[in-house]
């Protein structure tokens, strides 16, 4: 009978155990389009490039999650976030792309992180296509502030962080639980501040998450540049260092 209890109780725990040694890369995308020769070359990703790392990551038998399912990890074979900051109209193609390679097996998700006071501005995602992307169950629409400033110099992070995540709420009709940071910037303030909103804050450091045990851990979430440049090669190697 010992023996049985202790082996329950292994099972229970297991999947923490497993959770604490995983590593588990989290993405971030900006724009899913053809470079035009307007902004910043590197953060574009072609759709026919972005559909090759999806096929891969399909092919490679990864789990594509999004925050939602955080206290699962341990259960999930290989679990991968895709990211994308500033809600672009081009993300569209990603969720397009997205849901073309959906499966009986292969159930993609991933996490649009915006910004609300730019939803529904020219080349911005606008309010409906939010909520049908949303309403899909493949796309969580998050926070990326409601104004875009540098948090760690803000005057008004009551507004950037609870004012954001009340207007994508009523958005979607549900929960925001997790905010990227602009420009990847933070400090032990807009942590504390976070927290008060949110159960996640995402920084660009760029690593692969693997749980350290460190005050506000989850408010310091490292994510991994995919760039124009990042041929698949590249790609596997960044997803597995």
């Amino acid at each position: 009978m010992l023996k049985l209890v202790v082996l329950l109780l292994l099972l229970i725990c297991l999947p923490d155990q497993v959770f604490s040694q995983q590593k588990v890369p989290i993405l971030v995308y900006h724009s899913i389009d053809n470079y035009s020769g307007l902004g910043s070359k590197e953060l574009f990703v072609t759709p026919e490039n972005f559909e090759k790392q999806m096929i891969y990551l399909k092919n490679q038998g990864y789990t594509l999650v999004t925050f939602e399912q955080w206290n699962q990890l341990g259960k999930i074979k290989k679990p991968i976030f895709l990211t994308f900051d500033d809600g672009y109209k081009n993300n569209r193609n990603a969720f397009e792309i997205l849901q073309r390679l959906k499966d009986e097996t292969f159930k993609p998700k991933a996490t649009f992180f915006v910004i609300s006071d730019f939803v529904g501005n020219v080349n911005r995602l606008n309010i409906s296509e939010l909520r049908m992307m949303s309403d899909s169950g493949v796309i969580s629409v998050q926070s990326h502030t409601a104004t875009h400033p540098d948090l760690t110099k803000s005057e008004n992070l009551h507004y950037e962080l609870k004012g954001s995540k009340e207007k994508i709420e009523k958005i979607t009709g549900k929960p925001v639980i997790a905010l990227a940071y602009p420009y990847g910037s933070y400090n032990e303030r807009t942590a504390s501040e976070t927290k008060k909103f949110y159960s996640f804050g995402l920084t660009t450091t760029p690593e692969i998450y693997s749980k350290k045990d460190i005050k506000n851990e989850d408010f310091y979430l490292p994510r991994l540049y995919v760039k124009y440049s990042t041929n698949l090669k590249e790609f596997a190697k960044l997803i597995t260092k």
